[in-house]
């Protein structure tokens, strides 16, 4: 568990490394033209730049939501692997993010998905993928297979 978390971290962190690095000074490199391509972006908000440059709040509210999720996960380990799995990805996804908050007072996003002149999805990051992913799974597991609620 606590080792998923750290790869998944450290694959979030590495990928915004990269992109800061050769991403900054260019221009949006298209992997899939009309619908996908890779641009450096700074976001200083949270999703859909909300809470822009709202560092304490955002720094607050997410440690809080990290640490009791951990707790929650701790607690309940074993007892259901897949929603284990859902936590950790959405864990993973916030401490990604809560790093670049921390030490560069702002988000580096880099991944673009569009549809040409049709849909604009806001530039996003691994660590946003893990959250949203992580999610939507756990929604999906409590609203249509948890039998016990």
């Amino acid at each position: 568990m606590e080792l998923l978390i750290v790869l998944l971290v450290l694959l979030d962190q590495f990928s915004k490394y990269i992109a800061k690095k050769y991403l900054i000074l260019k221009q949006p490199i298209n992997l899939i033209n009309g619908y996908l391509n890779l641009i450096y972006v700074e976001n200083r908000g949270a999703a859909f730049g909300i809470f822009r440059d709202k560092k304490i709040i955002l720094v607050g509210f997410t440690s809080i939501v990290v640490i009791g999720l951990i707790y929650y996960l701790l607690k309940n380990k074993g007892k259901d692997r897949f929603i284990d799995f859902c936590l950790i990805l959405i864990i993973a996804g916030a401490i990604g993010n809560l790093i670049d908050r921390i030490y560069l007072n702002y988000v580096v996003d880099f991944i673009h998905f569009y549809i040409k002149d049709v849909f604009d999805w806001p530039v996003f990051n691994f660590a946003d993928i893990y959250v949203s992913i992580g999610a939507v799974l756990l929604c999906i597991k409590l609203i249509f297979f948890d039998k016990q609620r």
